[in-house]
């Protein structure tokens, strides 16, 4: 037996009981006759003592460990004279009467602690050494966790877990695929699935009225903070529902986590709010509302006194930032340094002060202080508080303007990562012009439903017409979204003419999903929320890399296992691949 209790079980009532553990490990620290070492296992760290009541080879022993080597360790439970009140088995240490070296270790590349002395791609390169880290383990912990509860509670609600394929067929919208060679068919390739999008509704059309599955997928695109090559969607799909049913049931999955994991509780509705609004107001489709702070349209209030900027801009905006009238001169120089990044792309940024003695302005040669009042009454502003305005193209000014509210949040510390703000985001435009290729996209993929009220314009001014759609929105964050979907073959047809689909390339594409729905589908719709971008939430993290066991790098690489990397002439000649 290599162990009789784990490294952080053990605590007072255990006392006078002999015991052995197993474990790494952490430290080691002799003073004098007596060592002491901390042994590290997934469940806690207990310390061991060897002193001046061991023998002479257990002391021997214990002095001569290194960091990381692997122990099985025998002792007596006692009562620490100095307790440690920062771990669960602090109050306790084991007396050692025995100790064997399982195996040893080099000295590791970085410290092992919770605070590790590691840079990124370091800790990456031996990522299994950086998994035996607390705070890492932490968050494993945490998304076994959401996974059990979301098993858990869609199970209750009469949900299937079904595997759907994982070498499909590429199809030409949304992101990259990644695509596989088939030995067995010579040119031919498969792709990995962005999504189970067309098997999910498959199983609607095959009777399967509640299917979930925690999947992997797979997108070829350029990464950032929250976004992986591989990742896990909570995948979800249901028949005879329409969108209120869609909202209330996963709403529902959504407060049983917080309150399960996280023990918070939301006892009232999540709010709603339309795509437009949330362009309107906030400048982007997933408003952080944990904080207001609201764009404010002043393009008439501004307009006519002269200041050629504004005069001939399409578009001014506005924040009020309360009671920040007293920004120094160098805080709003860095505010506009910041608004000028090619990030943000703003040319410039005015600002009114509400002071004490009247409206003051950068541009306060052109307006009046009654007009300059006027302005910022039409944001709501009082004395004591600063209205910042940029002006441009309307879509351009208005990201510009979500970025400066975001970085004005930060640094007003309004984005508590400790505070939770959940809304859907509904009504979203069901197509997007893209002026490059001459023709319309699918905002979100070619199979949702249109509003029905807008059916009538789908020929007519496709452009104005509302998707049947829904983005779960937290704290900024877009963690999950779907629609009701397409199940009338003729409704799906025109969609695809109006993407710009012959009825040959709908049919080579799409045909198995197109012929299915000649043989009677359901009305349905679903949701999938991202897992990883959800355990970073709950974890208080913007990376999302920590709650992936083996994540790539910025640049798509495995550095720990190298990949990707190439392969053999002889694969490539046997997947009938000829490099040039």
């Amino acid at each position: 037996m290599y162990r009789t209790h784990t490294c952080g079980e053990l605590r007072k009532e255990h006392a006078g009981s002999r015991v052995t553990l197993a474990g790494w490990v952490q430290k080691v620290r002799t003073l004098g006759a007596m060592t002491f070492i901390d042994i590290r296992d997934r469940y806690g760290i207990t310390q061991l003592v060897a002193d001046d009541q061991s023998t002479d080879k257990i002391r021997e022993q214990a002095a001569s460990l290194g960091r990381e080597f692997v122990v099985a360790a025998t002792g007596t439970v006692r009562e620490r004279a100095s307790k440690n009140g920062k771990i669960a088995t602090g109050d306790i240490e084991i007396a050692l009467d025995g100790i064997e070296v399982l195996n040893s270790s080099q000295l590791p590349p970085f410290t092992i602690e919770e605070q590790s002395d590691g840079g990124d791609e370091l800790r990456m390169r031996y990522r299994y050494l950086d998994l035996r880290r607390a705070p890492l383990r932490r968050a494993m912990e945490l998304r076994h966790r959401m996974a059990f509860e979301i098993r858990r509670y869609l199970d209750s609600h009469g949900f299937l877990e079904i595997e759907t394929p994982y070498l499909i067929k590429s199809t030409p919208e949304g992101a990259r695929d990644f695509v596989v060679p088939s030995r067995m068919n010579p040119g031919e390739f498969y792709a990995l699935p962005q999504s189970p999008q067309t098997f999910k509704q498959l199983l609607m059309v095959a009777g399967y009225d509640r299917y979930f599955q925690i999947v992997r997928c797979f997108r070829d695109e350029d990464l950032r903070a929250d976004r992986q090559p591989e990742f896990t969607q909570v995948d979800c799909e249901m028949s005879f529902i329409d969108r209120e049913d869609i909202l209330q049931t996963f709403e529902g999955l959504i407060k049983e986590l917080f309150r399960s994991v996280k023990g918070v509780e939301f006892a009232d509705p999540f709010p709603r709010m339309s795509f437009d609004e949330a362009m309107e107001r906030y400048g982007c489709d997933k408003p952080d509302i944990r904080f207001d702070m609201l764009i404010n349209d002043v393009t008439q209030e501004v307009k006519g006194a002269g200041f050629g900027v504004f005069d001939s801009a399409d578009y001014v905006g506005a924040l009020c930032v309360k009671g920040c009238a007293s920004y120094t001169r160098k805080q709003i120089d860095e505010l506009t340094a910041f608004v000028k990044r090619p990030q943000v792309g703003a040319s410039g940024m005015v600002y009114i002060r509400m002071d004490e003695g009247g409206p003051k302005s950068s541009v306060d040669k052109f307006y009046s202080p009654d007009h300059l009042g006027r302005i910022a009454a039409r944001c709501g502003a009082d004395k004591g508080d600063l209205v910042l305005i940029l002006c441009g193209l309307k879509k351009k000014t208005l990201a510009a303007l979500c970025a400066l509210r975001l970085e004005l949040g930060d640094r007003l510390g309004l984005r508590r990562p400790d505070t939770y703000a959940p809304l859907w985001v509904v009504d979203f435009p069901l197509l997007e012009w893209d002026d490059e290729t001459g023709r319309f996209y699918a905002m979100h993929h070619p199979f949702t439903s249109p509003k029905k009220e807008d059916f009538h314009l789908l020929e007519s001014d496709p452009g104005k017409v509302r998707a049947d759609a829904y983005d779960f929105v937290l704290n900024g964050v877009e963690v999950g979204g779907g629609s009701i979907r397409i199940h009338d073959t003729e409704v799906q047809k025109r969609m695809f003419s109006v993407l710009g689909f012959t009825p040959e390339s709908a049919q080579e594409q799409f045909g198995f999903l197109i012929d299915a729905f000649k043989y009677g589908a359901p009305p349905h719709g679903g949701i999938a929320f991202g897992l990883d971008r959800w355990c970073s939430l709950f974890g208080g993290s913007e990376s999302i890399r920590d709650y992936i066991a083996f994540p790539k790098n910025n640049s798509g690489r495995d550095t720990m296992i190298d990949s990707p990397s190439p392969v053999s002439p002889e694969q490539l000649k046997e997947l009938s691949i000829a490099l040039k």
